[in-house]
């Protein structure tokens, strides 16, 4: 059985987002078939592309070693945005404030585009809040079609990004 390196971008701005962040990395390690091998450390960071004022984020991203498919691996981390009370029906847009996103933004060097499932994650190069966590976690990470991850962090430097503590679960 082979293995896929996966790497999920975590973030939450609304009910106590380290430990929401903390809980998926918990939930994730809980799910079969896949095992966390890295998470990075804790980001704040302003809201991106939001039409009304939000709380900052808190960001984080973890790799995982998986055999499941990039649908079913999708699938579980929806149900997981779900155990948190995320619900995405209710969103008012697509960078509205939430308990908790979670995003396949890796999957191998693989590229897909299919009804519901984009990867690479289509804007994680213009984000400071993906791209600053895992340069931190995997800095040779390469997103396939574009080349290594880190160079992309020159273009968001006027993002507002900075590392925060974790939450450690009892």
């Amino acid at each position: 059985m082979s293995f896929t390196l996966v790497y999920i971008g975590l973030g939450s701005n609304l009910g106590h987002p380290r430990r929401r962040l903390a809980r998926a990395v918990a939930a994730l390690a809980r799910l079969p078939r896949l095992s966390v091998v890295g998470v990075s450390a804790n980001y704040a960071s302003a809201p991106v592309g939001c039409a009304v004022p939000q709380p900052d984020y808190v960001n984080a991203v973890a790799a995982a070693r998986t055999t499941l498919s990039p649908r079913a691996l999708l699938a579980a981390l929806h149900a997981i945005e779900r155990a948190q009370r995320r619900d995405r029906s209710r969103e008012a847009g697509r960078n509205a404030p939430r308990t908790l996103d979670l995003d396949l933004l890796l999957y191998g060097r693989r590229r897909i585009a299919a009804p519901g499932l984009v990867v690479p994650h289509p804007r994680m190069h213009e984000r400071a809040f993906v791209l600053r966590p895992l340069a931190d976690l995997a800095p040779a990470a390469v997103i396939p079609g574009r080349g290594l991850a880190r160079p992309f962090l020159r273009a968001v430097g006027s993002q507002r990004i900075v590392r925060t503590r974790a939450h450690a679960l009892r």
